[in-house]
């Protein structure tokens, strides 16, 4: 069996999704709202700290904290593929700017 590959970049979306790019180029959304009935999740519920998600070292999944993390594997099996399923993503939008959108920094953003 061949290892999942790497993550290369994440980005959160509206509820509770993240957008995740893995470096052989596949680009899947991953619905983070089950997890939010379980306890060690909880803080997922919180905007601000939903959005301060990254990739971890190595690229072999997405942390908050230092207690909280998805594996890349999870994320490949479970995470829906943005080109079988374009309706999980707006055309012409990109993480970047939904990260800049949800933080308030782009032009044109709402305001928190």
């Amino acid at each position: 069996m061949e290892p999942y590959p790497k993550i290369q970049s994440v980005a959160p979306l509206d509820d509770a999704r993240l957008r995740v790019r893995f470096q052989n180029g596949v680009e899947k959304v991953y619905d983070c709202r089950p997890l939010l009935r379980r306890p060690e999740f909880f803080l997922l519920k919180t905007p601000a700290f939903f959005r301060a998600v990254r990739v971890d070292a190595g690229g072999y999944g997405v942390v908050w904290n230092d207690d909280l993390d998805l594996a890349e594997a999870e994320l490949w099996t479970n995470g829906m593929d943005v080109k079988e399923h374009p309706e999980l993503y707006p055309e012409n939008a990109s993480p970047t700017r939904l990260v800049a959108d949800a933080e308030g920094l782009s032009p044109g953003s709402p305001k928190p």
